[in-house]
């Protein structure tokens, strides 16, 4: 049978993916190798010491994860070989200029060979200590971009961000940069240099090292709601399309802004997620009886997309801009559900209630954990308020009387403060999310659809049109098995 024209196209090819050790990127790296074992080579870029651990973290974190089985078992025996052909772990971090490559004869080899650039590596956590995230969102991105610019045979730049750059907007949301250029106000540089004029006071003033972390990430919170954005993360990718968008010069630069990525839908098979995403810290712990009430808008659409799909829009992306190379060009795609085939935050409600009613989650006792539908609280101000009185009033209250009780019941006190704390502070992470109205527009998206399929591409192979997304099947059978597969439940 003839190979589709995205098959074909990756064989020979020589990428440098970012972000190797990533739930995205390790998703990528299957797709390749199980559909086009003759690309030349793909170097993955791991944070290591030198080579031999960039090689070790290859095989114990990539390689040996249960994402590989199906390729495992096709090539059987001659696996390792086709590893060891064709994927090179690279020692180096995007914090650092060159990417931190000290093997120099590596580097002049990949400057040589490398015609495709995927940048994939991203700190994720909306609370990330600033400097971090600079270094790695904001201005890693931009060392991955200098560093393509000296390779000799790169004709294509491909960067995942996330659909949320924007901050907390509303209405149709465009696939372009002008929700960012709005806000050229920002010096980006001068945000770098704050950061680390703050390590260094701290640093000097000899504090504890977790002093220094929850400074950084109160900074960056802080920096980011003065600027117009939620959190940290979407703050720093956000200023990292901007310098891309700036520096870029001649080479093409193709963004991709997936919106919340949960598990596979179909490939390599459903339901292999690792890690707890994003909205999957409210099913876990919802599931096991941890969560009864969220801050939310039933009525807003919860754009999750599979994985599998954000990878198949990223494949066919490289195969259509990388034959129109000789235009430089920036062009981004939104990959998500919200326009299409919106997930209600509603829905997903009932669904996880039936689900958990079906299938309780058992706990350490060998208990079955009893859930009743989710509270959800039409805004902030009454979740914080329904929290008060109902857990934190009565909570101060039983810190007198454990007082009164010589610490008798502080145990029982230490794990009720806890869990009333981490849910304050989720929803104070979340409420952007839950109560998002925005939907992002996929107009780019579609005509690549369009573009893919003139040229012969397979759109059922590398599907991702959200329209074919059954959201009951995909949740009761495939997301909530793969939180539980995993051991996240």
């Amino acid at each position: 049978m003839e190979l589709n024209n995205a098959v074909k196209f990756l064989q020979g090819k020589t990428i440098l993916i970012t972000g190797a050790t990533g739930f995205l990127a390790k998703v990528f790296v299957e797709k390749i190798l199980r559909l086009q074992p003759n690309v030349n080579k793909l170097y993955l870029l791991v944070r290591a010491s030198n080579n031999k651990s960039a090689t070790q973290r290859l095989y114990d974190e990539i390689i040996s994860t249960e994402l590989f089985k199906i390729l495992r078992n096709n090539w059987g025996s001659k696996f390792d070989d086709l590893i060891s052909s064709r994927v090179k772990a690279v020692a180096g971090d995007i914090s650092f200029e060159n990417l931190g490559l000290n093997d120099s004869e590596l580097r002049e080899e990949m400057l040589k060979k490398i015609q495709i650039i995927v940048n994939v590596a991203a700190s994720t956590n909306f609370g990330e200590r600033y400097d971090d995230a600079l270094g790695i969102n904001t201005f890693g991105a931009l060392n991955v971009l200098n560093f393509g610019k000296k390779c000799d045979e790169v004709k294509l730049f491909l960067h995942i961000s996330t659909a949320y750059v924007g901050g907390e907007e509303t209405g149709i949301i465009l696939e372009k940069g002008e929700n960012l250029k709005r806000r050229n106000d920002i010096n980006i540089f001068e945000e770098k240099r704050l950061a680390e004029e703050l390590l260094s006071q701290l640093q000097n003033q000899c504090i504890p090292d977790t002093a220094i972390t929850s400074s950084m990430k109160e900074f960056g919170l802080e920096r980011a709601k003065m600027n117009g954005w939620p959190n940290t993360y979407v703050f720093t990718k956000a200023m990292g399309e901007m310098l891309l968008g700036k520096f870029k010069g001649d080479l093409p630069l193709v963004i991709i802004r997936p919106t919340i990525i949960a598990s596979t839908y179909k490939q390599p098979f459903p339901g292999w997620i690792e890690g707890v995403r994003t909205m999957d810290v409210v099913l876990v712990n919802y599931g096991k009886g941890k969560l009864t009430c969220f801050p939310g808008n039933l009525n807003s659409a919860l754009d999750v997309i599979p994985v599998d799909m954000v990878v198949n829009a990223m494949v066919v992306a490289m195969e259509v801009h990388y034959a129109q190379h000789q235009y430089s060009c920036e062009t981004i795609y939104h990959v998500g559900t919200s326009s299409k085939n919106p997930l209600k935050l509603s829905d997903l409600r009932n669904l996880v209630h039936y689900y958990f009613t079906k299938n309780p989650w058992i706990d350490t006792n060998g208990q079955k954990v009893e859930v009743g539908k989710l509270i959800v609280v039409s805004t902030i101000n009454r979740f914080f308020l329904y929290m008060k009185i109902k857990y934190v009033l009565p909570l101060k209250v039983f810190y007198l009387i454990n007082i009164l009780c010589c610490q008798r019941f502080e145990k029982i006190y230490t794990n009720l403060n806890r869990r009333v704390k981490f849910i304050l502070r989720l929803a104070e992470f979340y409420k952007p999310y839950s109560f998002f109205t925005g939907i992002f527009d996929d107009r780019n998206l579609e005509r690549l659809q369009r573009v893919a399929e003139e040229r012969g591409v397979d759109l059922a192979e590398f599907n991702f049109d959200s329209r074919s997304i059954d959201w009951e099947d995909y949740i009761m059978n495939s997301h909530i098995p793969g939180l539980l597969n995993q051991g996240l439940l």
